[in-house]
């Protein structure tokens, strides 16, 4: 009898070790019932409420929920974006060039090159660059270069989108911005005294981007490098470049730099 009971409580035991044990493994997901509607509601809601990691999630579901569909095209577009909003500059990226490779018809594709070029427009220097107040000609131009040509893709290939006038201004702040950037070096080998260098990284610019406002400095340069290597006719070609499109220019006053010369990093 004893024996009976001893077994009969070990069984019962048993049993429940393996209920608690399926209970601790098995997790429920509130969203399995839910319609591929209600989900894209959902996660838009979480993502307007600023609960990215958790509208991500959503938008991840939807996504092969409704493979194939345009609302799971929609979910991919959106949970790039929110990787954008997030900080998350490289999954993003990801995203929307996986995007393009699966869906080259889709009638969003304007908004994912939009998008593609306004993550890379976007780069930021993080902590650092808020800091310093480093703009961005004076940072690594790659980013800036890779955002040129999604915005360049998109009024080419969707001259009348939606987002085709926000790219074209966008484009012309890149090329002042890489022109800019160009001159920042040329300076730089300027004060370090190397002239060649500087001479070569200022004719850059006036050859690439003829109208953007930094060519007058970069002329400037040339100028300025030009005599001090004692190549005095290439100097006057180039003075009488700068003085001929920039007849008021106060270079020669206030030098290299220009009256705002101070060190990027220089905080007051």
């Amino acid at each position: 009898m004893n024996s009976i009971r001893f077994l009969t409580r070990v069984s019962a035991i048993l049993a429940i070790v393996a209920g608690l044990t399926a209970c601790g493994t098995t997790s429920t997901d509130e969203t399995a019932q839910w319609t591929p509607e209600k989900l894209y509601a959902e996660a838009k809601e979480e993502s307007s409420a600023g609960n990215y990691e958790r509208a991500a999630k959503l938008y991840e579901r939807l996504e092969g929920r409704a493979a194939g569909s345009v609302l799971a095209q929609q979910a991919q577009l959106e949970r790039a974006y929110i990787m954008y909003r997030g900080g998350e500059k490289a999954q993003a990226l990801s995203i929307l060039d996986r995007f393009m490779r699966l869906h080259p018809t889709s009638p969003a594709f304007d908004y994912a090159l939009y998008l593609k070029g306004l993550v890379n427009f976007n780069d930021n220097l993080g902590i650092l660059g808020s800091f310093v107040s480093q703009d961005l000609s004076e940072r690594d131009q790659q980013a800036s270069r890779d955002s040129y040509q999604s915005f360049k893709q998109l009024i080419e290939q969707f001259p009348n989108s939606t987002y085709a006038d926000d790219a074209r201004v966008r484009m012309t702040y890149i090329v002042n911005a890489l022109a800019a950037y160009e001159v920042h070096v040329a300076r730089y080998y300027f004060r370090r005294g190397a002239y060649v260098a500087a001479a070569n990284r200022a004719q850059q610019t006036v050859q690439e981007f003829q109208q953007s406002p930094a060519t007058e400095e970069a002329l400037f340069i040339m100028v300025q490098s030009y005599e001090r290597l004692g190549l005095m006719e290439l100097r006057d070609d180039a003075d009488r470049v700068l003085n001929r499109n920039y007849p008021n220019t106060t270079l020669y006053e206030d030098g290299v730099g220009g009256k705002k010369d101070r060190p990027w990093w220089q905080l007051w």
